[in-house]
Parts: C-alpha cells; structure tokens; sequence
C-alpha cells in the first residue's frame, strides 16, 4: 500500500512534508476500512502509528466532503493525548482548509470561551476530553447533528479512567448513523461491551508493536541536555564510520548540531523543513552515495529517510514513540547487515525511554559517560 493510493493531493503534501512515505502495519490496515466507511475497532498500543492510521483518513473525507460543520469527533482520555493529536493533525492538514480545536480541562476562561466559539461555528474536527465536553454539551449551544465520524482512542483508558458514563453521555448527542472507531491498547470485557454497543458490524484489527531487527545493537546514554553535543563530538571524532544519520527533534538543534560537527572537521549535512524538496533530495543523494559520512535529520522526517546499510544511528532525542524508535534504530540492520543505535537520554525523558522498552519488551543498554573532563571541553 502507498498513501498516493488512497489521498487527494493536498493531504499527500502535507505527508510529504511531514517526511511520511510508507504506511505503518496499522495504517495499511486501517486506512481502507475507515476510507470505506466501515465501523472499526484496533487493537493496538501508543507507538504503532494509530494516530494517523485514523486522522489521515478521515482528513481525506472531510476533503472530497467540503464540509464546514463539525464533521469528526475525536474523544480522548487526557490533555496530553488531546493536544498530541491535534499538532499532528495541524501537520497532515496544513495544506487543506480544514480547521480543528482540541478541547481540554485545566485552561483558563478565555480558552473556554475561544472553545464555545469553536463548537458554535463548527470546526470541522473536534478533539476533547470527555469532562470538558460535557461541560460545553451541558450549555446547550453545542450542536453535533452534523457529525458522521466518531473515535475513541485510548478506550481502555478512559474507561479505567471512570469515564464510562460520560462517553454514554457525549453518545447520546450524536446521529445514530456515523461511522464509529475505536482503539484501545487492550481488550478486556468491558471494551468488548462498549463496541457492542456504539459499533455495527465493525471490522477488527489487531496490531502489536514490532521489535527492533536482530542485527541491531542498541545502547544508550544517561547524559544531561547541556552535554549531548560533546558527547557526540566525542563519538564521532576521529572514528572510521562510513555513515552516521543523527535524530533531534527540532530544526534549531539540528542546525546547531551541524554546525558544531562541522567545527571539528566531520563532513556533515543536515535535512529539515527550511530547505525545499530539492535541497532535501541534494543532501540525500550525497549521503546514499557516501560523499556525505554525517547526516543530521529532524525527527518529523526521519521516516522519509530510506537508506539501506547506515553504520551507526543516533537519536540525540528519544524518538516519540516506540514505532518511531524501531523505524529509525532499523536503518542501520538492513538485509542481514549489523549496526548500531545509540539514544541520547535527558533527565526529562527517561520515563518515555522506559515506556519505549517495555514496549518493545527489552531493556537497551545503559552505557558509561567518557571522562567528565572530556564533556567539559
């Protein structure tokens, strides 16, 4: 399957300049039961991909729709999800005129007022958590007559959670007829219950996560933000290593970092959302033909990044989710070939590194820092 399969090309600009050329296993799943309209309910964990296996779709609908109601809603147990779900979704439909608002507790009068206002005009798609829902469905100016898709993500959560009764509730304002998708990291009883209820003969999917390739070594740093950089200098400097690809999460890094890398003599580029396609595609045919030894990407398009036999990865931030981490720790074990795969640990990520290697069910090596002296200079 390809995207340019299934999607108008407003929203194949705005994959392609996320960095997103190959589906993931739910993705290629999911995008054609939702796109047929068929009730769905996935089984599948943070780090699969879910978020766009079910926002990509439904943005392509709303497209060939020309809708300017509230067309989708999207109910999620927290804040954090909320607000992850809509940057994601300001990032596939940035070419498109579609419209959304995330809606979420633990904000002050004026974001609740730009709220009401947004429900009361009709952004196309809304993304809420439920308490705050029903705080504006319990004003009476919200209308959802107009929505014809409904998902829950994180079902299992919610539930957990207490929010049963206010899902039933939110249910209740909705059109019988819409299509409804619901993913949940778990199966248990009560979310067999819930989908028997909202769902019509829905299609089920079923996606664990996958693990990295054997011929990966993985190891990783405990080393503070102000330090990376050295830490990397001192990696690199002086190492026979044919070709090295380093993830940062934000532009500014990676230009920082190529900088730096560049100070001490290394041959490196980088790729980021400054530089035009054909930039981008300039640095990359340096690199697949090894006139480039470093190459310096953003996270967002690591997944446009197709090159086989990479000697080393470093992940100067620790990858998003575990889906993102084995896409990118994977570029250096292609076709039976060895490599390896270093994570650059902050104090503030260490509870999503743990999250990512219980998901991929292993622990990744912790390494020893070199000298302190070494990073000080």
């Amino acid at each position: 399957m390809t995207f340019s399969e299934y999607f108008e090309p407003e929203l194949l600009e705005g994959l392609s300049s996320m960095g997103f050329e190959k589906p993931t296993p739910i993705q290629e799943k999911a995008i054609p039961v939702v796109l047929e309209g068929r009730d769905l309910i996935a089984c599948a964990q943070t780090g699969t991909g879910k978020t766009a296996a079910f926002l990509l779709p439904l943005i392509n609908k709303i497209i060939k729709e020309h809708s300017e109601t509230v067309n989708t809603l999207i109910v999620v147990p927290t804040r954090e999800l909320a607000i992850q779900i809509d940057e994601a979704l300001q990032g596939f439909s940035y070419f498109t005129p579609i419209n959304s608002i995330a809606i979420y507790g633990g904000t002050n009068g004026t974001t609740y007022d730009q709220e009401k206002k947004a429900l009361i005009h009709g952004a196309n798609i809304v993304i809420a958590t439920p308490g705050r829902l029903i705080a504006h469905l319990n004003q009476g100016y919200v209308k959802f007559n107009t929505v014809k898709h409904l998902v829950l993500d994180e079902a299992d959560r919610m539930l957990d959670m207490g929010f049963s009764d206010d899902l039933n509730r939110i249910i209740s304002f909705l059109p019988k007829e819409r299509q409804t998708l619901l993913f949940s990291a778990t199966m248990p009883p009560k979310i067999r219950s819930l989908a028997t209820k909202i769902l019509k003969q829905p299609v089920e999917i079923n996606i664990s996560v996958s693990k990295p390739a054997e011929g990966v070594i993985q190891g990783a740093y405990m080393v503070p933000n102000e330090q990376k950089v050295m830490l990397i200098k001192n990696l690199l400097k002086g190492k026979k290593i044919k070709s090295v690809i380093i993830f940062a999460s934000t532009k500014s890094k990676v230009k920082d970092l190529e900088r730096e890398l560049k100070k001490i003599g290394l041959n490196a580029a980088s790729i980021h959302s400054d530089l035009t396609q054909e930039e981008r595609n300039d640095v990359l045919r340096a690199f697949k033909s090894r006139k480039l030894q470093i190459l310096v990407a953003t996270d967002i398009l690591s997944r446009g990044i197709d090159i086989d036999s990479i000697g080393l990865v470093i992940n100067f931030d620790v990858p998003s989710d575990a889906e993102d981490y084995i896409h990118r720790v994977g570029r250096t074990a292609r076709a039976e070939s060895t490599g390896v795969a270093l994570t650059l640990i902050g104090q503030a990520d260490r509870r999503k590194f743990k999250n990512i290697e219980e998901l991929i069910g292993s622990e990744v090596k912790k390494l020893p820092l070199p000298m302190p002296d070494v990073l000080q200079n």
